[in-house]
């Protein structure tokens, strides 16, 4: 059954490392597509179940978790952030061997809702010139990008930003997140960029850059390390101290190599799409596997407090902040999400009651994050799923999103 608890409101929101064009158990190899209220959320704590029940309850929350939940998924978390308050619900279980139900503060692993994290700090540099979006991958990382048909003379920030550089994605060949035995022998291995990278050099690109739109994970590992080139400080270390840290995201962490995830958590659990396969848990993995594209854990509250600050201007100059809205089509992603396009780290989805909204979901074996937020950053959802689910649980959880998001008013 799905729980409601709702805060007292407050008067004025593969499986694979990306958002989803079909939904399939094979891990990363999968087209899985992806998706401020600090101070206003400021000491607003959820309160529990039987206390929520005095307030006005939210049934379509409520409906909505156990939506995600009957496509199969293990456990979920839905909160909706809006002119409302904040409301969060959850359905199933955190912990299959345990029993333990999902918690409305659990965290999760958000997979490629990194990514968003990942382009703020980028453009924060672009912001500082310290960087331009039509620098060369050459210039910023020189030989990394070569062999094949790459060239990273021809490759731009802005490219890797939006997936127009036609770079392979190296999770298309790295068995450790397509494999369940692969996984179960390597999940604790450590990983640097340059493997990441080196991975996807054996493959020639999909198409000249510029020419052409497909997600890859391997732009935003490179990303990562032009973080690393620009300031001395790794990805991790610019995220925590630009976003992490000044917004207050007690639950959020951008880790190294540490496999085990702290405190309150969704277990993931996934049998890699291996037919007659038992699925196993995979909350531990050694997270460098997937780094900048997709390495980060938090919870709901928090991406929902970071979607709004970014949104309302608090993170990026207006410039970067415009820089990061203006999209691109993106046809590969139609399956799940007719009509859209993609910016710089961000998604812009249309809504049936008119108008679009922002998102960066992630999908990682186990754990399936989509959100959805405003452009005014009033307006949030998030939605966090563990387990495999069907081919329904993506469409379960973009209309959770659709119908909150209407509800508040649209865009």
């Amino acid at each position: 059954m799905a729980t409601d608890t709702t805060p007292h409101t407050r008067t004025p929101h593969t499986r694979t490392l990306h958002p989803a064009t079909r939904r399939s158990r094979a891990g990363v190899t999968s087209r899985v597509l992806v998706t401020a209220l600090a101070a206003a959320l400021a000491g607003t704590g959820l309160i529990t179940p039987a206390v929520a029940a005095t307030h006005t309850p939210a049934p379509s929350l409520r409906h909505g978790a156990q939506s995600v939940l009957d496509t199969g998924t293990v456990g979920v978390v839905v909160r909706s952030t809006g002119p409302h308050g904040s409301r969060t619900a959850t359905a199933g279980l955190a912990d299959k061997r345990t029993g333990r139900p999902a918690g409305p503060d659990d965290t999760f692993r958000i997979a490629s809702s990194t990514k968003t994290f990942v382009s703020t700090v980028v453009l924060q540099l672009v912001g500082e010139g310290r960087l331009s979006l039509d620098d060369s991958v050459e210039d910023l990382l020189p030989g990394v990008v070569s062999g094949n048909g790459n060239d990273g003379r021809r490759i731009t920030v802005r490219n890797l930003l939006n997936h127009t550089s036609g770079l392979f994605d190296f999770t298309e060949d790295f068995p450790v997140l397509t494999d369940i035995d692969a996984f179960r022998e390597g999940h604790l291995a450590s990983w640097t960029e340059d493997q990441l990278v080196g991975i996807a050099m054996k493959h020639a690109p999909r198409f000249a850059p510029g020419e052409g739109w497909s997600y890859s994970n391997t732009n935003y590992v490179l990303a990562g390390m032009i973080i690393e080139k620009t300031t001395g400080k790794s990805w991790q270390h610019e995220v925590t101290r630009r976003i992490i840290r000044p917004l207050g995201l007690h639950r959020t962490t951008a880790p190294y190599t540490d496999p085990f995830m702290k405190g309150s958590h969704l277990k993931g659990y996934s049998n890699f799409a291996a037919e007659g396969r038992t699925p196993i848990d995979v909350s531990v993995m050694n997270p460098s596997a997937a780094g900048a594209a997709g390495g980060m854990i938090s919870n709901t509250a928090d991406l929902s407090t970071f979607y709004a600050a970014l949104m309302k201007g608090r993170l990026l100059k207006p410039a970067q902040l415009a820089a990061m809205r203006m999209t691109v089509r993106a046809e590969e992603l139609d399956p799940a999400w007719p009509g859209a396009r993609y910016g710089l780290g961000l998604l812009s989805v249309p809504l049936s009651c008119g108008g679009s909204y922002y998102s960066h979901g992630g999908d990682l074996f186990g754990y399936t994050t989509r959100n959805g937020f405003s452009a005014d950053g009033r307006h949030v959802v998030v939605v966090a799923a563990t387990g495999d689910g069907d081919e329904d649980t993506t469409p379960a959880a973009n209309a959770v999103i659709d119908e909150q998001l209407c509800a508040d008013g649209g865009r």
